[in-house]
């Protein structure tokens, strides 16, 4: 939030008390309206939630230090495969997820500073190479360890991974509580929206904490950064670190949730289709990140829905593959944005005062 809707809000505090109100009816009712429509959106709703725990990690690097990473999905992976491996008959090892869900987040924070000390002194396309090549690396490390000790059971994944259960309760089973019916999804997108809310929170104290202020002087200016007396080196790998970790867990959530994993889930495109969410909702911003990270999951499946039917009532057949016209007009989307709003739909103040700045000069 910039400081002239903080002031906005201060001006007419009733106004946005109804507001959030209403904001958290619709959230609280959203996925019995979507599942009348079928449950299959309750699914794409709880996937888009997850991509927006992505898109926030990475705009902690991308957005908040200025730091390219094009590998983002391995720590995504890894938080997956720890929950997999440790919640699974692969191992014949059943942990309890919320003593998983820590460890998924700490191993890919691990990670995290793993790629970042050595691409310190990187920027550019010298740092989007190298942090493609460790989201390539790890893919691969997944898909090939099977032999001689199987590990990650190679290209054919885990299955019969557990769901979340809590003194018995287990997410993937339908309750009625209340004469209201609860199936898996429905109660696996109240969890994600409470760690979403969390999540939110955690990144807007970090961007106007001393931390966040530290991480924007070094995006603007990493020379001037270090001597005004900041530890750019400790700075950079604390933003690869979080980033990760908020990565590893939405890796482990989605492990859950889906009851199988393979590497195939975690290629390239995934990382470039997170850091298209963060730049077209607009980098640094938050709420910003947030609608862009729901404008790309939920318009490639509403366009799958449409587009075959549409082109069966007007010509009787399917004349183009829906997934070739998702793509298209997903890069021309993205063509229009770069360049007439490249600052994204919801830009950050400062970074919309640079682009201005640029443009003046």
């Amino acid at each position: 939030m910039n400081a002239e809707s903080i002031l906005a809000l201060r001006r007419h505090p009733a106004a946005s008390k109804i507001g959030v109100i209403m904001i958290a009816a619709a959230l609280v009712l959203l996925p019995f309206v979507l599942a009348n429509i079928g449950t299959a959106w309750v699914r794409i709703t709880n996937l888009a939630i997850l991509y927006v725990f992505l898109a926030l990690g990475l705009n902690i690097v991308v957005g908040f230090a200025g730091l390219l990473d094009l590998g983002y999905i391995a720590f995504y992976a890894v938080g997956a495969y720890v929950y997999a491996l440790l919640a699974s008959p692969h191992f014949n090892l059943h942990w309890p997820f919320w003593a998983i869900l820590p460890l998924g987040a700490l191993l890919a924070c691990f990670f995290g500073v793993l790629l970042g000390t050595p691409t310190l002194k990187l920027r550019g396309d010298y740092l989007a190479i190298v942090t493609l090549g460790f989201g390539e690396i790890i893919r691969i490390f997944l898909n090939n360890l099977s032999q001689p000790v199987n590990i990650t059971n190679g290209p054919q994944g885990v299955t019969l991974i557990d769901p979340f259960r809590i003194d018995g309760f287990s997410f993937a089973t339908t309750q009625s509580i209340g004469g209201l019916t609860f199936n898996g999804p429905i109660k696996y997108y109240y969890f994600l929206l409470l760690v979403l809310i969390l999540v939110v929170i955690l990144n807007l104290r970090l961007q106007n904490s001393r931390i966040g202020r530290a991480w924007e002087a070094i995006r603007e200016d990493e020379i001037a950064a270090r001597a005004m007396g900041i530890n750019t080196r400790n700075m950079k790998l604390l933003a690869f670190a979080m980033g990760a970790s908020f990565g590893g867990i939405a890796g482990g959530m989605f492990s859950a949730m889906q009851g199988f994993i393979s590497p195939e889930s975690f290629v390239l495109v995934e990382s470039v289709n997170v850091l298209a969410m963060v730049v077209l909702g607009g980098m640094g911003n938050i709420p910003g990140v947030i609608l862009g990270a729901i404008l790309l999951s939920f318009a490639p499946e509403v366009l799958r829905y449409t587009v075959g039917p549409v082109q069966q009532q007007l010509f009787g057949r399917t004349l183009l593959d829906p997934e070739v016209i998702r793509m298209l007009l997903f890069g021309f989307t993205l063509v229009i944005m770069m360049l007439f709003r490249p600052a994204g739909i919801l830009p950050s103040a400062t970074r919309k005062r640079e682009l201005e700045s640029k443009r003046g000069a």
